[in-house]
C-alpha cells in the first residue's frame, strides 16, 4: 500500500493512477517514493526531539505535539507584549498590530470603495443600517468605513438578499478595479455585538475576508478566553494576506474577459477547490499553480504575463514562514506542514501547525484531532514535486497567457518526447 494515499485517505487504485498520470505528463518518475521517505524521515525526526521513544504511538506523539505548541505559544504571545496568553481582548489587538508592522508586500488590485458605495446605494442593506441605527444610506456610508459595512453584509442580510446584491458584480469591468493595499480592520464588540456569533461557532475562529476588496476582518467575540489564541490567530492572519493577494492576482489575470464580472462572481461563490488529475483531463488549481511559481528562484518568464500579471504578484511565501523570523525558535515546525505519520493501529496524526495549533486552542480530542491543513498541504507538495521540469513550466505559463479557463484548473498538455 502506498503510505501518501493513506495519509491523504485517497482509494488506492486511483491515488496510483493519478501519480502515473503525473508521471506521464512530466517525464518525472520516482516523485512519490523520495516523498515518502523524506516523510518518515522528518517525523520521526522530529518525535525524537519530543523526547518520545521509538516505539510510540498515535496518541503519545499527539499530546507531546500539543504541549509543544501550547509552550510556543505562551513564548510567542510574551513576545509579542501579552501577559495573559489567553486573553482575546488582549492578545488580538496585539496580533492585528504586529502583522501591519509586517513588510508583507500588501498590495493588490481590488474594487474600488466608490463602486462598492454606488452598489450599496442600489441596494441599501436594510439589516445592517437598523443594526447601527441608520434610516439614510447616504448617511450611513458618510460616517461608517465602506469596507466593515461590506464586511457585516453576509453575518447581517439573509442569503436571498445576498443572492440579488451579487448580481451587480456581473456588471464590473476592469476600470471599477485599482491598485492599493490590503487592509486590515477590527469589528468592535461594544458597535457590532455578536454579528458573527454563528460564522465563529462554526469555524471556530474569528477571522474572514473580502477577496474583492482586498479587506481582512477580526470579528467581535464572546469568548474571552481561549488557550492558544495567538498560534490561532497569528497564522490565519498572516494565510489571509497570501490569499487575498493570490486572488487579486487571479481577479487582474480575468480582467480582460469579455465575461470578467461573470467569471468574478462565480469565483467568489463556487471557488471549487479540488484537485483532479482523472480521466485523460489533467487539472491543477489556481492556488496550486500560484505556489508553485512563487518557489521558483530563477526566471519567472515575466514577459508571458505582461501585462496582466507582474512578477511580484507571483510572489508566494507560505504563512508560517513569517512566523519563523518572528520567532526562530517556532523552527521546530518549518517545512513539517505536509508531514504526518500513521501508527499500527492506523491512526494518523500530522505535524502541521495549523492543525495541532486549532487542535490544542480549541480543546479538541485525540478522536477528532485536525487534519485538514495537512492533508491539503500534502495534496498541493505532491503536485509542486511534479511539476519541477521546465518543459512543464513553459506550458503551463502558456496556458495561463493565452487559455485562461475556469478558475479551479489549469489544463495540462502532455510534453512531446
Amino acid at each position: 500500500m502506498s503510505l501518501l494515499a493513506d495519509l491523504l485517505q485517497a482509494k488506492y487504485s486511483m491515488f496510483e493512477l493519478s501519480l502515473r498520470q503525473l508521471e506521464d505528463i512530466t517525464n518525472n518518475s520516482g516523485v512519490d517514493t523520495a516523498l515518502t521517505g523524506e516523510i518518515l524521515a522528518k517525523a520521526y525526526r522530529s518525535a525524537s526531539l519530543l523526547n518520545l521513544d521509538s516505539n510510540f504511538n498515535a496518541k503519545e506523539l499527539y499530546f507531546s505535539l500539543i504541549n509543544k505548541v501550547k509552550k510556543d505559544d505562551d513564548r510567542l504571545a510574551h513576545m509579542l507584549g501579552g501577559k495573559d496568553s489567553s486573553s482575546t481582548k488582549e492578545m488580538i489587538p496585539l496580533i492585528v498590530a504586529k502583522v501591519k508592522s509586517l513588510d508583507l508586500h500588501k498590495d493588490g488590485w481590488f474594487m474600488k470603495e466608490k463602486v462598492a458605495r454606488r452598489m450599496l446605494k442600489n441596494m441599501p442593506p436594510k439589516n445592517v443600517m437598523k443594526r447601527l441605527g441608520y434610516r439614510s444610506i447616504d448617511k450611513m456610508l458618510s460616517n461608517e468605513d465602506v469596507n466593515e459595512i461590506y464586511g457585516a453584509l453576509r453575518f447581517a442580510e439573509d442569503p436571498k438578499w445576498l443572492n440579488r446584491y451579487l448580481r451587480q458584480y456581473k456588471e464590473l469591468t476592469f476600470s471599477d478595479f485599482e491598485h492599493r493595499k490590503i487592509k486590515i480592520i477590527s469589528y468592535d464588540e461594544a458597535k457590532w455585538g455578536d454579528i458573527a456569533h454563528n460564522f465563529i461557532a462554526k469555524k471556530l475562529h474569528n477571522i474572514t475576508h473580502l477577496k474583492e476588496l482586498g479587506v481582512i476582518m477580526t470579528m467581535p467575540m464572546s469568548i474571552k478566553k481561549m488557550p492558544g489564541v495567538t498560534l490561532k490567530v497569528l497564522p490565519l492572519l498572516l494565510h489571509y494576506v497570501y490569499e487575498v493577494k493570490l486572488y487579486s492576482t487571479f481577479f487582474k489575470l480575468i480582467s480582460i474577459k469579455k465575461n470578467f464580472g461573470e467569471l468574478l462572481v462565480d469565483t467568489l461563490v463556487a471557488d471549487p477547490g479540488h484537485v483532479s488529475v482523472l480521466g485523460g483531463k489533467h487539472r491543477i488549481h489556481w492556488r496550486v499553480v500560484q505556489r508553485y511559481f512563487g518557489k521558483l528562484s530563477h526566471e519567472y518568464h515575466k514577459e508571458m504575463f505582461e501585462p496582466h500579471v507582474q512578477p511580484e504578484d507571483l510572489h508566494w511565501r507560505k504563512a508560517e514562514d513569517i512566523l519563523y523570523e518572528i520567532d526562530p525558535q517556532l523552527e521546530f515546525w518549518q517545512d513539517m506542514d505536509y508531514i504526518g505519520l500513521i501508527d499500527e493501529g492506523g491512526e494518523t496524526v500530522t505535524f502541521n501547525l495549523m492543525d495541532v495549533a486549532l487542535s490544542y486552542s480549541n480543546d479538541i480530542k485525540f478522536e477528532n484531532r485536525y487534519l485538514y491543513h495537512f492533508r491539503e498541504s500534502l495534496w498541493n507538495e505532491i503536485f509542486i514535486r511534479y511539476m519541477g521540469q521546465e518543459a512543464l513550466e513553459s506550458e503551463i505559463l502558456e496556458k495561463l497567457d493565452n487559455e485562461l479557463i475556469r478558475p479551479e484548473k489549469v489544463k495540462l498538455v502532455k510534453t512531446k518526447a
